[in-house]
Parts: structure tokens; C-alpha cells; sequence
């Protein structure tokens, strides 16, 4: 009887705990979702409620901005996304830290240039906070050429 109820407790933790990862999961996947449309609108308060005050936010040039550069950037429309399309998106939850990857799409209106094209590989890393996901740091870095 011991054998079966130890058993039981264990089954109902493996359990419990596969299906916190799965819901962590599901959350990442909304914050993403929503930090991609806050990045469209660049609507400054949004932004800074997904992001963490020690964002550190990797351009594919080499640039490297802090929080605050990040939303006066797109709150300014100084870089200005007006679509962001986000494909082959992963999510792996370790511990209260999440590691997205995806490609990223864009087409660009930044203020004082020519309309663009983005095509990158993303890497961005969130950190559980109380329940909530925050940004704590991206990384793009050029596509590789499909063949």
C-alpha cells in the first residue's frame, strides 16, 4: 500500500510539473506575441512593461542598446517596424528562464530613411519575474542564405 500511494505522489508531481512547463510555455509564446506588437505600435509604456531596466538589445550590426535606448528608439519612431512577421518561433523553458529563438521579418519606416526589408534570426531571453516574463536580452543576427 506504501508503494502504491509513493508512486501515486510521484505521478502527481511529474505531472504538475510537465504541465507548469507547458503552461510557462503558452506564456512566453503570448509575451513574445505581445512585445512584437508593442514593437510595431512603439507605444513607450508597453514596451517598458515587457522589458526588464538591464535589457541588453543586440542590433545584426554590432549595436548594442540599453533599456532606455530600446524604447526611445521605437516610442521616437526612429526605428519604426511597420510589420513584423515571426516565423519558426521555439520556446525552452530552463528553470525561471526561457530561450526564444525565431526568424524575424520586417518591413521598416525608420524616420530620415528609405522604407526596408528585415530578414534576421532572433534570440531572445526571458526572465520569470514573480509571473510575469520580461525581456532581458535579444540578439539578431543576419539569415543565412536558403538554398
Amino acid at each position: 500500500m506504501i508503494k502504491k500511494l509513493i508512486f501515486a505522489i510521484g505521478f502527481m508531481v511529474a505531472v504538475s510539473i510537465s504541465a507548469q512547463k507547458i503552461s510557462d510555455k503558452e506564456a512566453v509564446n503570448a509575451v513574445a506575441e505581445k512585445f512584437r506588437l508593442a514593437m510595431i505600435s512603439g507605444e513607450k509604456s508597453e514596451l517598458e512593461s515587457l522589458i526588464l531596466p538591464e535589457l541588453t538589445y543586440g542590433h545584426s550590426g554590432g549595436h548594442i542598446d540599453d533599456a532606455k535606448e530600446f524604447v526611445e528608439k521605437l516610442a521616437s519612431k526612429k526605428s519604426d517596424f511597420v510589420t513584423i512577421d515571426i516565423t519558426n518561433q521555439t520556446v525552452s523553458i530552463v528553470g525561471n528562464t526561457a530561450i526564444v529563438r525565431h526568424h524575424f521579418y520586417a518591413t521598416t519606416a525608420d524616420a530620415g530613411k528609405a522604407p526596408g526589408d528585415v530578414t534576421l534570426d532572433i534570440l531572445l531571453v526571458w526572465s520569470k519575474v514573480k509571473n510575469d516574463w520580461k525581456l532581458l536580452a535579444r540578439q539578431a543576427v543576419k539569415s543565412e542564405k536558403k538554398k
